[in-house]
């Protein structure tokens, strides 16, 4: 797995996928993993659990961790890689054996980070330093620390973008497929990429929200209001992601999409545009590289649409570190964490958005600076009652089920209605925001 796997903390990740954790507890809840005092007197061997099988794979991580014993001589540092992260782990975390350090699986209960992980100070003290404090705080104090941001967004090719005469970006959904209907029409690339069987991808469509309205609340609209409803930021998405499909803009069968092959395929130009995120533009990069591509043609763009003539963008965090409470070596677990946030250049190697407020933003976001794209980052206060209403609803924002029904309707292959669809979408949602925790 050498994607970024989710942004969905903003609105309470992906537990849809998964239920019934419980953990053990036990007598350490609410233990504390402080700082060290002393990097020289730290020791221990700790395991570190992620996602990033290709940074294992390919050594990259070994790496990381021999800089990190430049500073701390006495720690060893062991990766596991576990290719179906979120399921792996949600079984593992049944036990006390789930790694000194992990990535907070989407499954867990935000109220119930202090049964599994230690703390690591409070938001008050950490949010001078770092963003996205709030994703993982309980009880005024942060049990998690993401070592990078990310903002979704358009990757493309910049080349075949222009050489469909198209100069700006576009502002509206309405200008995003009259200019992938201009693609079509001049050029031999695919307009648009859905990555349909590789499934992730589609949740992407999520984290339009707060985008198309700049609305820092946009988690809480999820809590309290219809994601579907005329002119909400999911609908908006939703519809724009249909009208792709349906005005044969996409692939044309998207159920022989390939995700690895769509990166070269797209250097190439033989795709024009994928919604991912700032994660994937070094990937694409590489891709181009190793096409024998220019890899100043992979460009990133954000979604179409403005408020007051500005574009928007939501920052939040990748997954969030954080120590096991049960470990018996917090404090080089912590300082693994601490390290590998400030001091590794885990951000810088992968063009992500520093969790460091006083840090610049990576190159891939030049063009949004000259352009004066606004960040914004979401209120999370929310989050976890989002998490609920998603699970009760069955709707799953953060899975890939819904969009791929989307998907199939917009291209023939499924009867009925978009109104219908996303109508039946809100019914569900509106009727768990009723129920949801009662």
């Amino acid at each position: 797995m050498n994607r970024r796997t989710t942004l969905a903390t903003a609105v309470g990740a992906a537990a849809l996928l998964l239920a019934g954790c419980t953990g053990t507890g036990g007598s350490t809840k609410g233990a504390d993993a402080k700082a060290p005092a002393d990097p020289a007197k730290v020791s221990g061997t700790i395991t570190v659990l992620t996602q990033r099988t290709d940074l294992v794979q390919d050594g990259t991580m070994d790496r990381y961790a021999a800089a990190f014993n430049r500073t701390y001589p006495k720690v060893k540092v062991k990766f596991q890689a576990l290719t179906n992260y979120e399921a792996e782990v949600k079984i593992r975390m049944n036990t006390e054996n789930y790694g000194d350090v992990l990535m907070i699986p989407g499954v867990i209960k935000k109220s119930d980070y202090p049964k599994f992980f230690a703390s690591l100070g409070t938001r008050a003290e950490r949010s001078k330093k770092y963003r996205f404090t709030g994703f993982t705080t309980v009880g005024g104090k942060v049990y998690g620390q993401s070592p990078i941001g990310v903002t979704p967004g358009f990757v493309y090719n910049k080349r075949v973008w222009k050489q469909a005469g198209i100069t700006r970006w576009p502002t509206t959904p309405a200008e995003f497929l009259a200019d992938l209907k201009a693609i079509k029409q001049k050029t031999g690339a695919v307009p648009y990429y859905t990555n349909f069987a590789a499934q992730w991808p589609l949740t992407s469509w999520t984290f339009v929200n707060g985008s198309v309205h700049c609305d820092t609340g946009a988690t809480t609209e999820l809590a309290e209001g219809n994601p579907w409803a005329q002119g909400a930021d999911l609908r908006v998405g939703d519809t724009l992601l249909y009208d792709i499909v349906h005005q044969g803009l996409a692939e044309n069968d998207p159920t022989t999409t390939n995700w690895e092959a769509s990166k070269a395929q797209l250097a190439k130009g033989k795709i024009a545009t994928q919604w991912l995120g700032t994660w994937a533009v070094i990937q694409f990069q590489d891709a181009a590289r190793k096409a024998g591509q220019n890899p100043d043609d992979i460009g990133f763009m954000p979604f179409p649409a403005q408020v007051d003539g500005t574009f928007c963008a939501v920052v939040g965090p990748d997954y969030n570190q954080a120590v096991n409470v049960h470990s018996p070596h917090k404090e080089a677990a912590r300082a693994w964490i601490d390290w590998f946030t400030d001091k590794s250049g885990y951000d810088k190697d992968n063009l992500a958005i520093s969790p460091l407020k006083d840090a610049p933003l990576p190159t891939v976001l030049k063009p949004y600076e000259d352009a004066g794209v606004k960040l914004i980052e979401l209120d999370d206060t929310a989050g976890a009652k989002v998490k609920l209403i998603d699970s009760e609803s069955e709707v799953g924002i953060n899975a890939p089920d819904y969009r791929q029904k989307l998907v199939d309707l917009a291209r023939g292959a499924r009867k009925g209605s978009l109104d219908d669809f996303l109508n039946d979408l809100g019914k569900k949602w509106t009727e768990a925001q009723r129920t949801a925790g009662s």
